[in-house]
């Protein structure tokens, strides 16, 4: 990740906000592990950019890249559902994110940008039911800013205390533990659930 950063800088980082939020068969991305680190790489200015440019162009990345998945739930929803699974789908990934839309509302726009699956397929649903297209991108707006904003100042708040230089690296690993684990574990649960209800047993 480091490597990544250093070489494909900003607009590496861009790309895969982007790609996260609008790309189905880019959902198993470690976004805010990238998003963290960007912030880092800002405060000991391996990125050389002012912190409030590199936030700007993120959420701008994270709203492109949910208008994207509307539009492609808008035009090929349905097909998706007919849809065999493969390496880079899974058709319960689809299911669970309307769960999460139809249980959660509009939740799933804003907070759902922290959940690694729901954050790639809450667009799609969104667009597969014709949502309002303003109240989509409003919604997105403040969900992209929340999401953005707290993990790259989270990772720029540690990149600006020198005594913690040698360290971080565990942070990163840290933070990254810290925040999937909690997701995989209520994704699994979720995923068991959902198979339950469509496969019950007797």
């Amino acid at each position: 990740m480091e490597a990544l950063i250093r070489y494909g800088g900003l607009f590496l980082v861009c790309m895969i906000v982007f790609a996260t939020t609008g790309l189905f068969f880019c959902f198993f991305i470690p976004t805010g592990a990238f998003t963290f680190t960007a912030g880092i790489y800002t405060a000991t200015g391996t990125l050389h950019y002012n912190i409030v440019v590199v936030c700007s162009v993120l959420i701008l990345a994270s709203v492109l890249g949910n208008i994207t998945g509307y539009w492609f739930g808008k035009k090929t929803g349905p097909i998706l559902y007919k849809r065999e699974d493969t390496r880079f789908f899974k058709k319960q990934h689809l299911t669970t994110a309307k769960s999460f839309y139809e249980k959660y509302g509009w939740l799933a726009l804003t907070m759902g940008l922290y959940l690694p699956i729901i954050r790639t397929f809450s667009p799609i649903v969104s667009g597969i039911i014709k949502l309002d297209f303003r109240r989509f991108v409003l919604l997105t707006f403040l969900g992209s800013v929340l999401w953005i904003v707290s993990f790259t100042m989270a990772g720029y708040a540690i990149g600006k205390i020198p005594a913690l230089k040698p360290w971080l690296d565990y942070f990163v690993i840290g933070f990254l533990v810290l925040v999937t684990i909690p997701l995989i574990i209520w994704v699994s649960k979720e995923l068991r659930r959902l198979k339950s209800e469509n496969h019950p047993q007797g």
